[in-house]
């Protein structure tokens, strides 16, 4: 591999320009091609961030000599069909969550990977941000006591024209895969996998869901509830407790400007110091990435295959609770 990661984002939609942006602060990465169908959009991305090359094809993309590892930034009711299109073409591949629309696209393509014996990884950027970072740390040192309770939430109301994405269950729309998907992400990587789960939605005449809340168990004792919602804004917060303390990830939890604060028994909370950096915080999954790819993995020791299937197989269950059903289902 060389020294030098050559990237390709495949789609230039909203978060592909967060990520190209933080691209530039990954020491020895380039950004070497972008692809849109579009091909206004895809010029005027590669311009922006200065990509030599832009294609409007994706097939293109992927058989481009000059890119190592490819970013998946399109809606992830498309992540199947343009990670097998990635591996087929032996390109190591960066594949935005949710990682598919169900854990049977998710098997399929982790098993392609594995035989083509090619590194693929789900983007979910939350687990490499030094927020997170730091809230394992302090867990892991048992401070806390044994954490008993978690408490998460996601929810904004969209500016219309809502975003096609948002709403159609081609694309895997709903409350729950775009943005449920943090609160259950922060409690399964802190509790494991749940053993018990109750689940209410109000649903989108689409048939997706409008807004979900998820109360779960887990074998230790521990229970999290979790909330998202496309209809309203709410505060995107996180508490963490356990028998001695709690850890609570304010102003937006899953993001890289999110704050943590520590409080022990019934003290008021605390501020604790967080590593920051500029940019949106996408810069350090993809420097993970790079190191990855210099080793020679296939897998990411840090954001699993495993982590990925599991957290696909929750989302299943949660769904086949509140009804929800894909047309790739």
């Amino acid at each position: 591999m060389a020294q030098t990661i050559r990237w390709g984002i495949l789609g230039c939609g909203k978060i592909a320009n967060k990520f190209a942006n933080d691209l530039k602060l990954v020491e020895d990465a380039s950004l070497a091609a972008v692809a849109s169908r579009d091909e206004a959009r895809a010029q005027a991305f590669a311009q922006q961030y200065g990509a030599p090359t832009y294609f409007t094809s994706y097939e293109d993309l992927v058989s481009a000599p000059d890119v190592d590892v490819i970013y998946i930034a399109t809606p992830h009711g498309l992540h199947h069909e343009h990670a097998m299109l990635c591996l087929q073409h032996r390109k190591a591949v960066l594949c935005e969550k949710a990682f598919t629309l169900n854990s049977r696209q998710t098997v399929e393509i982790l098993q392609y990977a594995k035989a083509q014996r090619v590194f693929i990884m789900e983007a979910f950027w939350t687990k490499f941000l030094p927020q997170y970072q730091k809230v394992t740390e302090i867990i892991q040192s048992g401070v806390l006591g044994p954490i008993k309770w978690i408490q998460a939430d996601f929810g904004f109301n969209p500016e219309p024209p809502v975003a096609p994405r948002l709403t159609n269950p081609l694309l895997g729309g709903g409350a729950l895969l775009d943005i449920g998907i943090y609160p259950v992400f922060l409690a399964q990587s802190l509790l494991g996998i749940p053993v018990d789960i109750q689940a209410v939605a109000t649903f989108y005449d689409t048939g997706v869901d409008e807004q979900c809340s998820m109360v779960m168990k887990f074998s230790s004792g521990a229970i999290a509830t979790l909330s998202a919602t496309l209809s309203a804004h709410t505060p995107v917060e996180a508490v963490i407790a356990g028998t001695e303390g709690r850890l609570l990830m304010k102003n937006r939890f899953h993001n890289a400007i999110g704050t943590v604060e520590i409080a022990m028994g019934k003290d008021e909370p605390t501020p604790i110091e967080v590593h920051r950096e500029e940019g949106y915080g996408y810069q350090f999954e993809a420097r993970h990435v790079g190191e990855c790819l210099r080793k020679g993995l296939t897998e990411s020791p840090v954001m699993t295959h495993n982590d990925t299937l599991q957290q696909m197989q929750t989302l299943d269950r949660i769904r086949a609770i509140l009804g929800i059903r894909y047309p790739v289902d």
